[in-house]
């Protein structure tokens, strides 16, 4: 199953497993596709909307909520977001609620892995990343989100700096991989692909024992 929630939607999508009590996965919209992709079905998923990461002040909060929310019905909830910009806000937030996340700063980190980012990060800084998800939305995230459609001329503004597109593809999809080379075009800037498949949020999800070894989220730098 690789359905996906659009822009500004949220969705619930249950799992087929038996248990009236499971576990949920708050996730971003952005990664609906490739969790249910898993088809792990033991867990249950919700997605909060993917819009939320042009306000992320608003991430924390809006977990809050539907951890409260959902928490009565389900033994254990995982949250499937870096802290994407919330500067410590969502792990305060999950630690006050008992929730857990990956480990990771954003969705790059954790779909190519924190030390091999690091080291694409540190090869070339005038990296803009692109996954499968934003090459899909580039125009409604990009292109819209930041005016480009109506100010062209901000191009250089805001990608002035670059160098490179990279996209970090999570699928083997000469449709997406078309769309992000198309991106890189329009932004005019060099464009590299690299496959990341879905083994970070496999490991997480798929942990064998949640209690002893328990995965934590990665401390905010001061």
């Amino acid at each position: 199953m690789t359905r996906e929630t659009g822009v500004d939607s949220a969705a619930a999508c249950p799992g087929g497993g038996a248990s009236a009590r499971k576990t949920l996965v708050i996730a971003c919209g952005a990664l609906a596709r490739e969790v249910l992709a898993l088809d792990l079905d033991w867990i249950d998923v919700t997605c909060l909307p993917a819009s939320l990461h042009n306000r992320p002040e608003r991430i924390p909060e809006a977990m809050r909520t539907c951890i409260r929310a959902n928490r009565a019905a389900y033994d254990a909830i995982l949250c499937l977001y870096g802290d994407c910009g919330t500067g410590g806000a969502l792990d305060d937030v999950l630690r006050e609620e008992g929730a857990e996340r990956i480990a990771g700063a954003h969705c790059y980190a954790f779909f190519v892995g924190e030390a091999a980012f690091a080291a694409l990060a540190e090869e070339e800084p005038g990296t803009f990343y692109l996954t499968d998800f934003l090459a899909r939305h580039f125009d409604a995230l990009v292109v819209r989100g930041l005016g480009l459609d109506r100010f062209p001329q901000l191009r250089d503004a805001y990608f002035g700096a670059y160098r490179r597109v990279l996209h970090l593809a999570q699928f083997d999809d000469p449709e997406t991989a078309a769309k992000a080379r198309a991106a890189a075009e329009r932004l005019g800037l060099a464009y590299e692909r690299r496959f990341t498949g879905l083994g970070g949020i496999g490991a997480f999800l798929e942990a064998p024992t949640r209690g002893e070894g328990k995965k934590t989220a990665a401390p905010w730098p001061a």
